[in-house]
C-alpha cells in the first residue's frame, strides 16, 4: 500500500521548499535506498512541467573510487559536477546515512584534497533553490536505538512540524540577534564569548533543510575567545568525534581535543587557515527533535541546542571566513545534558535550553508544538 506521507513529502519539497515551477531543471541526488521518495519526486516534477535528472550514489562504490583517487580524477569530478550544477535550477540532496565509517580507510590526504577541490561547488549550490534531507534507513534506526518502523515514523514526524508557526515564532529572536553585539555561552566545560555585531541573521523554517528548525548567524571572525565543549558525537570525514573541546584566542582555534584519534581532529583543523576559525553560530528549536542521532541534519535542530561551526561561512550570513571545511558541532544545553546559559549583551536569553524572555517563550517546545511528538528512546551518546 502506498504511503501517502511520502507523496506529501515530495510535494512539499518541490512546491514549498524549492518552489519548483514549469521548465525548471531539477537535479535529485540520493542513495538507492531512497527509491520510494525519488520515484515520487520524479512523478511530481513531471506533474509540475519540470525536468528531473537523477544521480544515484552508493557508499561502497564511492569508497573504492576514493581509495586510489588521483588529482586527474578530482579535476574531472569537479568539472563535470560544476557543469551539472550550473545548468540546474533546483537541487534536492537525499542522504541515506548508511555507515559513518564508510571512508575510514580512505587515505586522509585524499579526503582533504578532494574537499578542497570541491569546495567552490558550495558557492554554486547556494545560488540555486536547494533542499537537503535524510531518508530513514535501518542503519540510522540502529544508531538511534529504535526499531525500523518507529524510526521511519519518527523521521516523517519531525520533518512535518508546522513550519509556518515556527517561522513566525523565530522572528522576535531574529530581531534580537540583529541588535546584539556580544554573545556569551556558559556551561560545563564551556565559557565562550564573541561578537555577532552587523552579521546577518537567517531564519531556517523548512526551506533548505528537512527537518528544519534553527536560526543562524556568524561570529565576527576575530572576536571568538574562550573554550567550548560539545556533548554530541559528530561523524565527519570518515571518523566519529566525541566530546570535542575547542579553545579560541583572537578568533582562532589554538587548542583542540576529543576522546579519540587526535591526529584525525588536527587533520580537519589543518585543512586550511579558515578551518581554525568559525563560520556559523546557530540555535536549534525543532520541538520534536530531542536526542542526538549522529546525523547533523537532525542533531543541529535539537531543541535546546546550539551549534558552532569551524570553517566556511554561508553567503547569507557572511563573516568572511573561507574554508573547504564546514563542521557543525552541537552542544545541547537542556538540564538533562548538563544545562547551560546563553547571554546577549549580558542579558540572559536562554537557560537550560529554555528561552526566558517573554517574547521568545513561543519558541519553547510546549508552545511551539502542542501535539505530542514521538521521541527517540535512547541516544547516540549512550
Amino acid at each position: 500500500m502506498k504511503d501517502q506521507r511520502i507523496e506529501r513529502l515530495a510535494k512539499n519539497l518541490l512546491e514549498v521548499s524549492t518552489k519548483t515551477h514549469k521548465d525548471d531543471t531539477v537535479v535529485i541526488r540520493g542513495g538507492i535506498d531512497a527509491k520510494p521518495l525519488i520515484l515520487e519526486l520524479v512523478k511530481h516534477t513531471h506533474a509540475l512541467g519540470a525536468h528531473p535528472h537523477v544521480f544515484l550514489g552508493d557508499e561502497d562504490i564511492r569508497r573504492e573510487i576514493l581509495k586510489a583517487a588521483k588529482e586527474p580524477y578530482m579535476d574531472t569530478a569537479f568539472a563535470w559536477t560544476k557543469a551539472q550544477y550550473e545548468k540546474m535550477d533546483v537541487f534536492i540532496s537525499i542522504m541515506t546515512g548508511m555507515n559513518d565509517y564508510a571512508t575510514v580507510d580512505v587515505p586522509r590526504d585524499i579526503k582533504t584534497a578532494l574537499g578542497r577541490k570541491m569546495q567552490p561547488l558550495h558557492d554554486v549550490i547556494e545560488k540555486k533553490r536547494w533542499v537537503a534531507l535524510m531518508w530513514p534507513t535501518p542503519s540510522q534506526a540502529q544508531k538511534a536505538r529504535m526499531a525500523n518502523e518507529p524510526f521511519f515514523d519518527h523521521v516523517v514526524d519531525v520533518s512535518t512540524v508546522d513550519y509556518g508557526k515556527m517561522k513566525k515564532a523565530l522572528e522576535p529572536l531574529k530581531k534580537l540577534m540583529e541588535a546584539t553585539d556580544k554573545v556569551r555561552i556558559k556551561g560545563p566545560g564551556t565559557d565562550l564569548s564573541f561578537s555577532i555585531k552587523d552579521i546577518p541573521v537567517v531564519v531556517c523554517a523548512g526551506e533548505n533543510n528537512i527537518p528544519d528548525g534553527e536560526i543562524f548567524t556568524a561570529p565576527v571572525k576575530e572576536s571568538v575567545e574562550g573554550t567550548i565543549t560539545f556533548n554530541t558525537e559528530s561523524p565527519y570525514m570518515g571518523d566519529v568525534f566525541k566530546n570535542v573541546r575547542l579553545t579560541f584566542a583572537k578568533g582562532r582555534i589554538v587548542d583542540a581535543s576529543h576522546e579519540g584519534d587526535q591526529e584525525a581532529l588536527e587533520a580537519i583543523l589543518d585543512t586550511d587557515e579558515g578551518a581554525r576559525r568559525v563560520g556559523e553560530f546557530a540555535l536549534g528549536v525543532n520541538p520534536r527533535i530531542e536526542t542526538p542521532m549522529g546525523n547533523i541534519l537532525f542533531d543541529e535542530k535539537i531543541q535546546g541546542s546550539l551549534h558552532f561551526t569551524p570553517g566556511m561561512a554561508y553567503s547569507d550570513a557572511d563573516n568572511g571566513n573561507r574554508s573547504a571545511v564546514h563542521w557543525d558541532l552541537v552542544l545541547i544545553q537542556r538540564a538533562e545534558y548538563g544545562g547551560g546559559e546563553i547571554l546577549f549583551d549580558d542579558t540572559l536569553i536562554r537557560k537550560d535550553g529554555l528561552f526566558v524572555k517573554e517574547e521568545l517563550k513561543p519558541l519553547n517546545p510546549e508552545n511551539l508544538d502542542t501535539r505530542k511528538g514521538r521521541k527517540i528512546h535512547g541516544s547516540a551518546q549512550d
